[in-house]
């Protein structure tokens, strides 16, 4: 069976980035009847919050990825701490002593004389008396990973047939000196352990794959399966804007976008396939490819986004949209419903429509005589389709303005709003006693 894996660190809150590698991932692992691992990254003590944890559950819960185990990097120090040794002992892994400003000073002076900034080995040369001599001064050292500088070479799921020659890359570091393991060897012994059998993350992670799949041969364990998905840029192609980069899943939720309108948007784009909304993540999963997939960066536009989000409120059935609405004490009856969403972009608008419906309007304020030819021109009776046309043809025989005037102010008088249904449906909908009460109003 394959294992898949989504491994955020809740040091803050989910993001449109490491949400779409939550999504992607899911659904991939349930295409295949797989099995899907939320695992927390939790080793930074300082910047690791409960708080930030129990936000990202909610956000893949209210977006319908439900994982199917759980694990967090805290719970496992000892286990790490069992295969570091097992690693020094082996001659994979050696310590370090360097402090961080000796390090800063070597990569400029390396960077000042056209090289690159590459970790120098220096510390191999290191006899035993010498670490002793420096942990008896109270030094702790970190450790890092030798690496084989070859050429690795793996078949992406996403890139097609990858190689990464590692000689320019740093040795790198899997401990720091306070203890703390990093990601690089953390993560590979979890995925060991957890027979996770593919991975599926940004494109940027390219070198820490390369670098870690020879940490899983260190381990005589077998190289998962690697997928690097593109980066997510702003519509001119760059890095993303301050406003989107920081574009949390609770700041969409604000907005009001809808999980499945989210889920529709991110599994499609970065692929050759229009985005559209689906009717719920089993269809996105049943539909779900990864090779369709390329290499160019995807372009985040939240116009698209929310025009997807648009049009699934505005085929929301009567029943799914009470539902959302069940708290409220005065909710639109299914004919009010019907006419209505043909002109709402988000649940925030419905809102409002139901406060114009059931509340007062107030700042309706239109020329006094006008409202007063309204007012007299008013048609009695019943109101049917063929009222507002009526009504219409009796104002105009008394105000000389056209018919788009007459539309602009009778909806101003009526809602106090620039847009939204047809007069002809919007006074069906009020009825004569709401439209009397608001043609006398000021």
């Amino acid at each position: 069976m394959i294992k898949l894996r989504f491994a955020p660190s809740p040091t803050g809150n989910l993001h449109v980035g490491n949400f779409r590698t939550a999504l992607i991932n899911f659904l991939y692992a349930k295409k295949h009847n797989g099995h899907f691992l939320l695992r927390l990254d939790d080793t930074d003590n300082e910047r690791s919050k409960l708080e930030f944890e129990k936000s990202i559950k909610e956000d893949l819960i209210w977006a319908n990825i439900c994982w199917d185990s759980e694990t967090k990097q805290s719970n496992r120090i000892d286990r790490y701490n069992d295969v570091l040794k097992v690693l020094i002992e082996k001659d994979f892994v050696y310590p370090c002593f360097e402090t961080a400003e000796e390090l800063s000073l070597k990569r400029k002076s390396q960077l000042s004389s056209g090289k690159p900034p590459v970790y120098d080995r220096a510390s191999l040369n290191l006899s035993d008396f010498d670490k002793e001599e420096f942990c008896s001064k109270g030094l702790k050292p970190h450790y890092r990973f030798f690496l084989n500088h070859e050429t690795i070479f793996w078949n992406d799921l996403i890139r097609g047939e990858c190689k990464y020659n590692l000689s320019n890359v740093s040795d790198p570091i899997l401990v720091r000196e306070d203890g703390r393991f990093i990601y690089t060897l953390a993560s590979v012994i979890d995925d060991v352990d957890l027979n996770i059998t593919h991975i599926i993350r940004g494109e940027d992670h390219v070198t820490n794959s390369a670098a870690q799949l020879q940490i899983f041969d260190a381990m005589n364990a077998a190289r998962p399966l690697m997928g690097h998905l593109p980066l997510i840029t702003d519509l001119k192609g760059e890095g993303l804007s301050k406003r989107i980069g920081s574009l949390s899943i609770k700041d969409l939720k604000k907005e009001e976008i809808e999980s499945i309108s989210l889920n529709s948007y991110l599994s499609n784009i970065g692929t050759s396939k229009n985005t559209e909304l689906k009717k719920g993540i089993n269809k996105i999963i049943e539909e779900f490819d990864i090779s369709h997939f390329g290499r160019s960066p995807t372009k985040f536009n939240f116009d698209e986004l929310n025009n997807i989000n648009k049009k699934l409120i505005q085929q929301l059935d009567y029943k799914t949209f009470k539902s959302k609405f069940r708290d409220e004490t005065q909710i639109l009856d299914e004919n009010c419903w019907n006419i209505i969403k043909k002109n709402i972009t988000s649940f925030k608008e419905v809102k409002e429509w139901n406060e114009i419906i059931f509340g007062k309007v107030t700042d309706n304020e239109i020329d006094k005589d006008v409202r007063e030819v309204f007012f007299k021109t008013l048609p009695d009776g019943q109101f049917d389709e063929n009222t507002w046309f009526n009504w219409s043809q009796k104002i105009k025989e008394n105000l000389e303005l056209k018919n788009n005037e007459i539309f602009k102010l009778m909806r101003k008088v009526l809602t106090n709003r620039m847009f939204g249904p047809e007069i002809s449906e919007l006074i069906l909908i009020l009825g004569r006693d709401k439209i009397i009460e608001r043609l006398k109003s000021k």
